[in-house]
């Protein structure tokens, strides 16, 4: 068969090779959404994303709508392939040992608490606010990612790990965090389906089965039971991306693993489909009647600092106390400034805080401006973080990297 991309020009052929291809992808199919959702045609794609697409057989809890399937059902792609990757690491690169996977944990509990609390101080006082303390905790990885990765050489390749390992358990904390506070009454037959499947693999991984097709099935029923369980569906990847494994068939070791077969299958699929389509349904958010004295009330206000403010503080905090402490070192090559920078990138929120908001504040006055608080918050956020590390001297540094 003729590889299509050979005959492609060379810049363009690059181009799509490029990590920032992706990213560009996802910053116009999100640009579109914006302005057709404030546009004559607005009505026409509020349709089209909220296009009925039931399946029955899901039950009761199943994704309704064609913006739910994408949450739901497409992002646990795009979560599998950001598992696989962390898996990768932990076997054999920059997570390599407790004490290193400690710094994005530690990050991550951090990045919850500070912007949790930044919230429910601003919002004080005004009644019907505090449920939505949980808005603003969770790095949505779907656009950080792309973001920290058009920056090129700008971020090492340690500090890339670190993001995306914070970003992970950042999303499994909120996961969490919706399950005990904002999920519904939690189904045990469906729990009970979900660690009986999870076992399984577990069991198929130490059986040394390095054939697809079982783990394939074994995650989608996997879904389908945290589907109707109470608990986000995405921990489906979770899972399934740690059960995959790592090593090749055979002894010559020149076979990929399912791990590797995985990622090269569904990571493109990823890059070119489930992303662009996320950002193009997600970041159409209604402008119309926004006016400046608007982010000042308090839901919005409390968002916008807590994105800008609380979660790049308990980020960073929370990790260099981690290093001063000695209880992990920096990512390798990686300066004190490089993790500042990454850090205010850490304010990007619209999966899971879009999420939160809608159950916080369902039908509620405070549900339109939470959303144009979390709008607002993560494009700032993402400004200044690519800013920051664009043009200030992050240079890779490492020194730090000892303890």
């Amino acid at each position: 068969m003729t590889d299509t991309s050979s005959t492609l020009p060379g810049g363009i052929r690059r181009f799509f090779m490029s990590p920032s291809a992706g990213t560009t992808a996802l910053l116009l199919a999100s640009m579109l959404g914006l302005a057709l959702a404030n546009s004559p045609e607005a009505a026409y794609y509020h349709r089209l994303v909220t296009l009925p697409m039931r399946l029955p057989l899901l039950g009761a809890h199943g994704p309704t709508d064609m913006g739910s399937w994408v949450s739901d059902g497409l992002m646990t792609l795009f979560f599998l392939v950001v598992i696989a990757d962390i898996k990768t690491e932990i076997i054999s690169g920059h997570l390599s040992s407790p004490r290193k996977i400690a710094l994005p944990l530690i990050g991550a509990a951090g990045g919850m608490i500070m912007p949790a609390l930044t919230y429910l101080m601003v919002t004080h006082g005004h009644a019907g606010t505090s449920y939505g303390w949980a808005i603003p905790v969770a790095t949505d990885a779907a656009f950080t990612l792309p973001v920290m990765l058009v920056l090129g050489s700008r971020v090492s390749a340690g500090a890339r790990t670190w993001l995306m390992a914070l970003a992970v358990f950042d999303d499994i904390l909120g996961i969490l965090v919706i399950a005990l506070f904002y999920g519904t009454a939690l189904c045990w037959p469906a729990l009970l389906v979900a660690g009986l499947v999870t076992l399984g693999m577990i069991c198929l991984n130490r059986a040394g089965i390095r054939a697809l097709w079982p783990y394939a099935g074994g995650g989608m029923l996997l879904w389908v039971s945290f589907l109707n369980s109470g608990l986000h569906p995405t921990l489906a990847a979770l899972v399934t991306g740690l059960c995959l494994p790592a090593m090749p068939s055979g002894t010559t070791g020149k076979q990929r693993s399912p791990l590797d077969t995985v990622t090269a299958v569904v990571n493109p699929v990823v890059t070119w489909g489930v992303l662009p389509l996320f950002g193009f349904i997600n970041l159409g958010v209604s402008l119309v009647g926004l006016h400046a004295s608007m982010l000042l009330a308090p839901v919005p206000l409390g968002i916008i600092l807590a994105l800008l403010v609380g979660k790049p503080t308990g980020v960073f905090g929370a990790t260099m106390l981690a290093f001063r402490l000695k209880l992990s070192p920096l990512p390798a090559a990686t300066s004190i400034g490089m993790l500042f920078g990454l850090s205010l990138l850490c304010g990007i929120g619209f999966t899971i805080s879009l999420f939160i908001a809608d159950l916080a504040f369902s039908g509620a006055e405070f549900e339109t401006p939470a959303r144009i608080g979390i709008f607002t918050g993560s494009v700032i956020a993402a400004l200044i973080g690519w800013v920051w590390l664009r043009f200030s001297p992050v240079r890779a540094d490492p020194a730090p990297a000892r303890c």
